[in-house]
């Protein structure tokens, strides 16, 4: 497998991940007030899947492009 092919999986599985953690984000905002203290960890795993998905997808631009 080579390393674009390799980086188009990681993206898929980054993808779902992401889109996971803002399903999460979202039914935890449709639930407030309760679990508010869950606000920050839930965020937070949310934007670092995002950054870590839109990091490999520009790994994945820069890969194509030379």
């Amino acid at each position: 497998m080579s390393d674009i092919d390799t980086l188009k999986a990681e993206i898929k599985k980054c993808s779902a991940k992401a889109t996971q953690a803002e399903m999460d984000l979202h039914d935890l905002s449709e639930e407030l007030p309760i679990s508010w203290e869950t606000i920050l960890t839930v965020a937070q795993r949310a934007y670092s899947a995002y950054a870590e998905l839109e990091q490999k997808r520009a790994a994945l631009k820069s890969l194509e492009t030379v």
